[in-house]
């Protein structure tokens, strides 16, 4: 009900306790495609926190200080920044390092933004005689825009309880970049299986042959083979009915390491006349990047990218970014 602030540079608004329930239904069904549920327990926090009085709660609070919270890193940039920190924020990552306290945890997981959060729990855990858990940090996923971190919020993400299309068509739309990324933090394919494929990409191989392997390979994981198979066969057709012709024109445009604006991009290589004709067709659903259409008028391009760019029915070029 706290809401984490990890990563946040403002005050997470508090949750009620029915949003709390409604959001655990929504991850408990995604875990499931992860876990196994007869192997699972859930637990709520409520069960030993509900039973804590004003004093135990004080006296938790008073296994740290203030100082060892800003230790935090966005903690300790907000307070430079002159930017609030509520009391409730300082709470949180007590409250969650008392879960390991009270499930008697010998292992936490979380990802690399986690990591104090973690050791709050070791802490604490050796506060209350308890052995400390190993903690396991895992990187963290960028999201499909190739800057932020994969987040509902920001509208970036894959979700695992996405239809098949969708999680196809938003893999595909990965920077040719970025996929080895994607790959080699998801795929189940050993290391050397990918430095094998990043070499024959090196030697001149589309690296769209090794996306549709991963995104088929993803979504046989989450779905099964058949849906993966006609994933492939409607992304194929959505991308071969868009009438690419067998000729279009080309362009290598050399742009800074921020990225380059897709509305530049496309008024660049003549598709648009302007970057605000470009920004109606994004919001028109008229443009498509590799057969998949764009609704984020920000998104930028990256170094070391290629796409093929389409306005409206009729307008194509295909462009790579140096």
């Amino acid at each position: 009900m706290i809401g984490d602030p990890t990563g946040k540079n403002a005050t997470r608004p508090p949750l009620t306790a029915d949003q709390v329930e409604v959001n655990a239904r929504t991850y408990q069904a995604q875990v499931y495609k992860v876990l196994d549920p007869e192997k699972t327990e859930v637990e709520f926090n409520s069960r030993w926190m509900g039973a804590m009085a004003a004093a135990d709660m004080v006296k938790l609070a008073a296994t740290h200080t203030v100082a060892r919270m800003l230790e935090r890193d966005d903690f300790s940039k907000r307070y430079s920044g002159g930017q609030p920190i509520a009391i409730h924020e300082f709470l949180y990552p007590l409250i969650q390092g008392y879960d390991s306290v009270a499930l008697k945890a010998d292992i936490e997981l979380g990802g690399t933004d986690q990591k104090f959060n973690l050791h709050m729990g070791r802490e604490l855990q050796r506060h209350y005689r308890q052995p400390s858990q190993c903690i396991l940090t895992m990187p963290l996923l960028e999201g499909l825009d190739g800057v932020n971190k994969m987040s509902k919020s920001l509208g970036n993400y894959v979700g695992i309880a996405e239809s098949p299309t969708e999680q196809f068509g938003k893999l595909m739309s990965v920077s040719d970049t970025l996929m080895w990324r994607y790959i080699e933090l998801l795929s189940f394919e050993s290391l050397g299986v990918i430095r094998q494929w990043k070499r024959e990409v090196e030697d001149g191989r589309n690296p769209r042959d090794v996306k549709v392997m991963f995104a088929q390979e993803i979504i046989t994981r989450f779905h099964d083979n058949k849906a993966a198979r006609m994933a492939l066969e409607d992304f194929e057709a959505r991308f071969q009915q868009g009438g690419i012709p067998d000729v279009i024109d080309e362009f290598k445009f050399s742009i800074p390491e921020a990225g380059l604006a897709v509305t530049q991009a496309l008024k660049m290589a003549g598709l648009v006349p302007s970057t605000s004709e470009a920004m109606r067709s994004i919001a028109g659903g008229g443009v498509r990047l590799d057969g998949v259409k764009i609704t984020d008028k920000g998104l930028l391009m990256k170094k070391g990218t290629s796409v093929v760019a389409q306005v409206g029915k009729r307008r194509f070029a295909r462009i790579a970014f140096e």
